[in-house]
């Protein structure tokens, strides 16, 4: 293979993973896992195809997000490199690749149960149905679209047999929830400006940076005590499970303290924001390691 066609190839490939938001989507579909995981406490053959096909799912949807954005994405510095914005891929075939990946994902899903597959329709619907022109109209769009982060691991969980009412799983969606929107309230805090050259009505609007920065502390706050919930119901109910989750509820709360001081350094929002993010990720490594060993 010439290396010109394996750059066009290299290019080609950059284009469908950031119109698959990949690190975004992977973790949607690790979410997943996580939920199968939570109900089966083994890692068994059966996990990949709720994995596979919530993965393919989240990638059509937010390539189909990337198409319904492309004019916003082209008046916000954060986003004006994106592909359709970029003039990497025409609008039409980002579509295309969008559709493909919907159906693609759906079929898998369909081969799992009926269930499975209308919570994947619901958080589709919710994403680019629901919340993408919600979030055009009203600043606290955030919180209902939030319901789109809690419903994967749900679906690993039903996935594998277990009930949608259970406090279990429950517990564990909220905590995703409540994830959701401090994340998104720290990238307004870093990217405000941005959010207001685009149009999309924004918080900072509504709260000085002071309020905003004590209302996503707030938050933050609460993520770290929805955590603890999870081994209260029984998820995790080893002392090396329940520990691990308290000292990392305490560490999240103490290092995101900096975004109540009178600074506006970005440093301070983009490390908080780092954090949020780790300490999701280390909660759920927790767990579920916990889960598999004891």
């Amino acid at each position: 293979m010439s290396s010109i066609a394996a750059t066009y190839i290299h290019d080609k490939m950059n284009v469908f993973l950031e119109l698959s938001k990949f690190r975004i989507t992977f973790f949607v579909a690790i979410s997943v896992g996580i939920g199968a995981v939570m109900f089966t406490g083994q890692l068994t053959p059966a996990i990949l195809a709720p994995v596979i096909g919530v993965f393919l799912l989240a990638c059509g949807s937010s390539a189909l997000n990337h198409f319904q954005e492309r004019d916003t994405d082209a008046l916000m510095d954060r986003t004006k490199s994106r592909p359709i914005p970029a003039g990497k891929i025409s609008p039409e075939n980002a579509l295309i690749f969008a559709f493909l990946q919907i159906i693609s994902g759906s079929l898998v899903l369909a081969f799992i149960n009926e269930t499975v597959l209308l919570l994947g329709f619901v958080t589709l619907v919710w994403y680019n149905a629901i919340y993408t022109p919600l979030k055009k109209k009203y600043a606290m769009a955030v919180v209902p679209g939030s319901i789109i982060g809690a419903i994967p691991p749900v679906i690993g969980w039903s996935a594998m047999g277990g009930s949608l009412t259970d406090p279990h799983i429950l517990a564990l969606a909220m905590f995703f929830f409540i994830w959701q929107i401090p994340h998104f309230w720290l990238l307004l805090l870093l990217f405000g400006e941005d959010y207001d050259k685009a149009g999309f009505p924004t918080l900072t609007k509504l709260f000085s940076s002071i309020q905003l920065r004590r209302i996503t502390f707030v938050w933050i706050a609460a993520l770290g005590f929805s955590s603890l919930l999870i081994p209260l119901f029984d998820i995790s109910a080893s002392i090396v499970g329940i520990s691990g989750v308290l000292l990392l509820s305490f560490w999240l709360v103490l290092s995101s303290k900096s975004i109540l001081s009178d600074s506006l350094d970005r440093v301070i929002y983009r490390k908080a924001f780092l954090s949020v993010n780790i300490y999701v990720l280390l909660v759920v490594s927790v767990l579920s390691v916990d889960k598999l060993l004891f």
